[in-house]
């Protein structure tokens, strides 16, 4: 490609897409008390549940650096404009590393193309437009026309989240035990989305699983009308049968064209929990 599209450890992916691309992901890390790993990296998927099961603990994350980022971009070749898909500012710093490593190589090299974008999603939401600026790489969309669709497309971008568990929740610090401890009582479930500012907010508390990922599928109508147009982009943690059967039933719903599914990074799992699924689309 003429063009070298890179991500971060906040995008999740199937290899093919990441092949077929010809991908660069920098890492971000997580802190196991006074482990430090790089996700994707040093540690995979299995050695990952591993941990949390043997240390009953959740793992911290962090940023890739400033300079993790400058080494990745010094990495490609000069003469290949570079288009960054970062993790959405409003759950990390990552995005503010990488323009800081960008500037840190243009200030070097001035006639480096790089450019770094707030995608305002993440999990699966990077991996669609990363999908989609491979569509338009190879309809032959120069650089800069590439960059203007995508922050348009940042724009259009759906991201819902639906826990089968809040298990991590409460072992993050992100939901209070006592509270969390109610809501387990009940069965509470938890539907969420990406807001327009690029954060994670709660859409609805749902009583019971069958429930949950009933009003998951039925919000998608309220986004989208015109499904058979569009792509669908799908992560699970630990999940694949549950998320295999889910997608058939939005489908069959909603004609989307194509799909992407895989299953969710050591990143997103951590906040997610076993059974999180996450989707995303343009919306209309």
């Amino acid at each position: 490609m003429h063009i070298q599209l890179m991500t971060d450890g906040g995008a999740d992916f199937p290899a093919r897409l990441s092949e077929s691309l010809e991908l660069i992901t920098v890492p971000l890390y997580l802190h196991f008390q006074e482990e430090q790993y790089k996700s994707g990296v040093t540690i995979d998927l299995q050695r990952f549940y591993k941990k949390i099961k043997e240390a009953k603990e959740l793992p911290r994350s962090s940023a890739p650096s400033p300079n993790d980022f400058y080494e990745a971009f010094k990495q490609v070749d000069q003469t290949k404009p570079i288009i960054m898909f970062s993790l959405s500012s409003g759950l990390s710093s990552t995005f503010d590393n990488a323009v800081a490593g960008k500037d840190m190589l243009v200030d070097e090299q001035p006639h480096r193309k790089i450019e770094v974008i707030n995608t305002k999603t993440a999990s699966c939401g990077l991996a669609l437009l990363l999908h989609e600026a491979g569509i338009k790489i190879n309809e032959g969309y120069s650089f800069e026309n590439l960059i203007e669709h995508l922050h348009e497309r940042v724009e259009q971008t759906t991201t819902l989240f639906v826990l089968k568990t809040l298990e991590n929740l409460i072992l993050g610090g992100r939901l209070d035990k006592v509270k969390g401890a109610i809501a387990k009582t009940l069965n509470i479930k938890l539907l969420m989305r990406g807001s327009e500012e690029g954060t994670i907010e709660v859409t609805e508390k749902v009583r019971g699983d069958k429930k949950s990922i009933r009003h998951f599928i039925e919000q998608i109508g309220t986004y989208t009308k015109n499904a058979e147009d569009k792509v669908i982009a799908m992560t699970h943690c630990n999940a694949e049968d549950r998320a295999n059967k889910v997608l058939a039933e939005i489908r069959n719903k909603y004609p989307f064209k194509d799909a992407i599914l895989t299953e969710m990074g050591p990143l997103i799992s951590t906040y997610a929990g076993e059974g999180g699924l996450v989707i995303s689309f343009f919306k209309d």
